[in-house]
């Protein structure tokens, strides 16, 4: 039955026709397509109209809609970067550039993450989403004091139930999606003890009950296991790096459905030139942390517990750290390809709570497809290579054809 037949028979019918029936305004023809859900790659062509995935098969578009020819080629979800710390537009565009069509802050120090998401919501930008998270709920704000007037007086050392909740609903009022605290010192100051915790489980659950209370999940920055032990405990929904976790804890991680974001190329970061990080101390740290790291992982994986990529840069100029190095390292520390691509599409959507919009290729969703040249599940490292994005239904990035058209 044709398109058009079919809206013709429905409109005779005097019922209003599916969302399936609406007209295409773009096209992905001719390439592989890979359902996350089962693992498996088919031939189909994907078509999209007002931002949303409208069939997933071998419906042929209609004449005169953009249509991209990706015969011979592979065709994924858009990544999710579940850590970012991303402020400026050229920032965001980078993270597209790379195939990142959903991304949620890991704390900005202002509120310029929660004004990107309301441009692209707006359609003022074809992506990636964003969803943020604001000020970091931390003992020491800083400078993230001038984000919001309801900051100026806070105290210095923000300690007690009263002033943690309060900052919590400050950043609630200024429209975050999610709430990033930390248990542990940071790994990538020289001066800092990544194990060494920062807020107790009273503290933490604090936080996660008055976020909770708004709606809002907590994601927890956590490198030691005493600290992160005492954020599970207390509630949140990710632990962020978790390097020093032991068993007994990713146990109660799985028991409890805590996902891990391991950011495991940002520690591969401290030890290489280049990038977000050159310290000889940091060198010397990471030569330690990154076994240890892989060690964790490993563990976590075969407890049950969810591994979602975070990519823990801002996407500046120098950054080397991206959603596709990520899930290739998820598959050199021991993941399938297939497992490693979820956590930067199903899982991580899941964990977003968003997994009723993206996170998968199927009719009804946004329409957040990238592409690439080789079959990822064969070859990881061609996850890398991003030549085509849709985001929100918008073909926001395009290098093809290669070839010279005359």
């Amino acid at each position: 039955m044709t398109h058009r037949l079919f809206i013709a028979l429905a409109l005779l019918a005097g019922t209003a026709f599916p969302a399936s029936a609406q007209e295409p305004d773009l096209a992905l023809v001719g390439g592989s397509v890979l359902d996350v859900r089962e693992g498996t790659m088919s031939r189909a062509n994907v078509l999209v109209g007002d931002g949303r995935i409208l069939s997933v098969g071998p419906e042929t578009p209609p004449d005169g809609i953009e249509t991209l020819d990706v015969s011979g080629k592979f065709v994924l979800p858009g990544f999710i970067d579940a850590h970012t710390h991303a402020t400026q537009l050229s920032q965001v565009r980078r993270a597209l550039e790379s195939g990142a069509t959903t991304l949620r802050s890991a704390s900005v120090g202002s509120y310029r993450d929660v004004a990107i998401g309301r441009m692209v919501a707006a359609g003022h930008l074809a992506g990636p989403d964003y969803l943020g998270a604001g000020v970091f709920v931390t003992p020491n704000l800083g400078e993230a004091r001038l984000a919001s007037e309801s900051l100026y007086g806070i105290s210095d050392d923000i300690r007690s139930d009263a002033d943690l909740r309060m900052l919590v609903r400050v950043n609630a009022e200024n429209g975050v999606r999610a709430v990033k605290t930390r248990a542990t010192e940071r790994a990538g100051l020289p001066d800092t003890d990544p194990r060494k915790q920062v807020f107790s489980e009273a503290q933490l659950r604090a936080i996660v009950e008055e976020a909770t209370a708004l709606g809002i999940p907590v994601l927890c920055h956590a490198h030691g296991d005493e600290g992160a032990r005492a954020a599970v405990l207390a509630g949140v929904a990710s632990i962020e790096h978790g390097t020093f976790l032991t068993r007994e804890t990713l146990q109660l991680m799985a028991e409890r459905g805590t996902a891990l974001v391991p950011t495991y190329t940002t520690l591969v970061d401290l030890d290489e030139p280049g990038g977000d990080y050159d310290h000889p101390v940091l060198t010397l740290r990471a030569d330690f942390m990154v076994p240890r790291m892989e060690q964790t992982m490993r563990m976590a994986q075969e407890l049950g517990v969810r591994l979602i990529t975070g990519s823990d840069t801002s996407y500046g100029p120098e950054s080397v750290s991206r959603i596709g190095v990520e899930v290739a390292n998820f598959v050199k520390v021991g993941l399938s390809p297939i497992e490693a691509i979820r956590g930067a599409t199903l899982y991580s959507a899941e964990l977003l709570g968003i997994a009723e919009e993206t996170g998968v290729i199927e009719p009804g969703k946004e329409a957040d497809l990238i592409v690439v040249v080789e079959d990822p599940l064969e070859n990881i490292a061609a996850i890398q290579d991003v030549v085509a994005v849709v985001s929100n239904g918008r073909l926001a990035v395009n290098r093809l054809p290669f070839e010279v058209v005359e």
